[in-house]
């Protein structure tokens, strides 16, 4: 009868789609191991910290996923709910990924989704927490722990691949708002609703060969900011992973975090809006898996850059010793720590190792990933310069080293124009063509896997 034909029209038509996405030849595994610290650290985030954590409101987590095309090809995610990755680390990790895998440097991303309510990884900071040989030993400690889980994690996807699909959709949320606003001839940190933003919320679903969903992946571009207690927390996105683990019961979730130097969330402040942000986030999660998903299909490819970002001319010995002598203790200690390496008989450095990295995952969708606390700008940009169908830009990747402007923000000045480099003790400000050097990195990349 005619209803019957319908029906059989309608499987004819879904069953292909179903099956190609899982014939695609895709395998992939997640993994998941709590990192809360074992001890009350000092902890990250905010210079006015004056004492270590004193209890844990969300446990820290970090999360894998590995996954592998028709021809054997292997990516690994890592993410995991710290506020960064020091590029020693990173090296570290990926020396040991490759050789306990054979997954390169180039195919595993690292990314921090900067909860500023998670352990000091950096052993040198002011020199002024309590006991600063105690803080450092935990800091380094902590971080040869995070090199390890990191291996594991790598690992114990890399043996338990399983065939899957993949496939992508994105939603939108809009707790983020852009935190430049003009301010007596310069900038302060306060909401501005009429700077940028980029509220897209990309989301990967992988599913088993059964159909079951195994593993979501999502982004979002918003500093990880709503809290600024003494607690380890893994803040707005720590609360979306664990609601979707909850909704999604077996499945791993995991938080990429994007171009967010430059957002912040709003509200903040208060013990329960983290609870709240986390809310919508995994609700615009849940809203792009109610879409038509787009199957991703074909191979995996990479390619992995650190280039030489250049600094301002670095200023002189007089210049540091005249600067040693005002006010602003960060800006003393900076002096300080770049006065001893003059007196070591080293220069200063003129440039910075930086990090780039740009996978295709099929013939979709490209991942760009950019170390540091990279402003919206670069996000809006590479989304009209790369003509690709999907193009999902992270910031907060494999290396965390202080904010990256773009040439606007660089112009306006500002906090996340070079005010903050002092808390890293770079020796200057970046050069001007920061942002030009990075996109063009990208593209670069971008040509050579093509």
């Amino acid at each position: 009868d005619v209803g019957m034909k319908r029906l059989l029209l309608v499987i004819a038509f879904i069953a292909p789609l179903s099956a190609h996405a899982v014939d695609a030849g895709w395998k992939a595994a997640l993994a998941s191991e709590k990192i809360t610290p074992d001890t009350m650290m000092w902890m990250a985030g905010y210079a006015s910290r004056s004492a270590p954590a004193d209890g844990v409101g969300l446990d820290l987590f970090a999360k894998a996923l590995v996954l592998e095309d028709g021809g054997g090809q292997r990516i690994a995610l890592v993410t995991m709910d710290l506020i960064g990755i020091p590029r020693e680390v990173h090296l570290a990790a990926a020396a040991r990924v490759e050789k306990a895998t054979g997954i390169p440097i180039s195919r595993l991303v690292l990314n921090a989704s900067h909860t500023h309510c998670g352990p000091e990884l950096r052993v040198m900071r002011t020199g002024k927490t309590d006991e600063p040989d105690t803080r450092a030993k935990e800091a380094q400690d902590y971080s040869d722990r995070i090199v390890e889980t990191i291996v594991r994690l790598v690992s114990q996807c890399v043996a338990e691949l399983k065939p899957a699909s993949v496939a992508y959709s994105q939603a939108r949320c809009g707790f983020a708002m852009n935190r430049r606003t003009p301010h007596l001839g310069g900038f302060k940190n306060f909401p501005n609703p009429e700077g940028p933003v980029d509220h897209r919320v990309p989301v990967l679903k992988i599913a088993s060969a059964e159909g079951g969903t195994i593993g979501l992946v999502f982004g979002y571009a918003c500093h990880c900011t709503t809290l600024s207690y003494q607690k380890f927390s893994g803040d707005y996105a720590g609360f979306a992973q664990k609601y979707l683990e909850e909704k999604h019961p077996g499945a791993t979730a995991l938080f990429v975090n994007g171009c967010s130097g430059d957002q912040n969330p709003y509200p903040r402040r208060e013990v329960g809006m983290e609870s709240d942000h986390g809310k919508t986030l995994a609700t615009a999660v849940e809203a792009a898996l109610e879409t038509t998903l787009k199957p991703l299909t074909g191979d995996l490819r990479a390619a992995f850059r650190e280039i030489p970002l250049a600094y301002e001319t670095p200023p002189t010995r007089e210049e540091l010793e005249a600067r040693l002598k005002g006010s602003d203790k960060w800006e003393a200690r900076r002096c300080e720590v770049l006065l001893e390496t003059l007196d070591r008989g080293e220069a200063l450095p003129t440039s910075y190792p930086y990090p780039v990295q740009v996978l295709r995952l099929g013939e979709d969708l490209t991942l760009v990933t950019l170390g540091g606390e990279v402003v919206v700008d670069y996000s809006l940009r590479l989304q009209k310069d790369i003509a690709d169908p999907i193009v999902w830009v992270a910031g907060y990747s494999n290396d965390v080293m202080t904010y990256i402007p773009s040439l606007r923000v660089w112009k306006e000045g500002g906090y996340e124009g070079g005010e903050a480099m002092k808390y890293n003790f770079h020796p200057a400000r970046w050069d001007p063509i920061v942002e030009e050097h990075v996109v063009m990195t990208v593209m670069e990349l971008r040509a050579d896997i093509d």
